[in-house]
């Protein structure tokens, strides 16, 4: 069974992710931070890091690249909404979020996904990474 750890610091988020991979049939761990999906790695094979990229401490970019450091194996999808924390009149969302992934990529994410996404794209994500590692 593919094993697969979520890393997101909103518990609404991690939950409901974990609802869809666990109802798809995969093995799901969840971390609140980064240092925390980093012992679990230590610990234990993942197939699959799926990680926010707006986390206090350290962040999605840097978790990334530690990661691809320590388990070049393992893959990752980066999500974000991006963090639009200025005036409500003013909200450029998709700058924002593009900026953040972009970083992720250029990080070594494999994959990135807008927030919020729909169950059957994260699906189609994890899907195709796990394909690619089986190829």
């Amino acid at each position: 069974m593919q094993r697969i750890l979520i890393v997101d610091d909103e518990g609404d988020v991690r939950d409901s992710i974990k609802s869809v991979l666990d109802l798809a049939g995969y093995t799901v761990r969840t971390a609140e931070n980064a240092a925390d999906a980093l012992d679990q790695l230590e610990r234990m094979p993942i197939d699959v890091v799926i990680t926010d990229i707006i986390m206090p401490k350290m962040n999605g970019v840097q978790a990334i690249e530690s990661i691809r450091k320590a388990f070049p194996r393992v893959r990752i999808v980066a999500i974000s909404g991006g963090g639009n924390f200025g005036l409500a009149a003013y909200q450029p969302t998709a700058i924002t979020t593009n900026a953040y992934l972009a970083s992720a990529e250029k990080a070594g994410a494999h994959l990135v996904l807008t927030k919020p996404f729909e169950a059957e794209d994260l699906i189609e994500a994890v899907e195709k990474l796990l394909g690619v590692g089986h190829a």
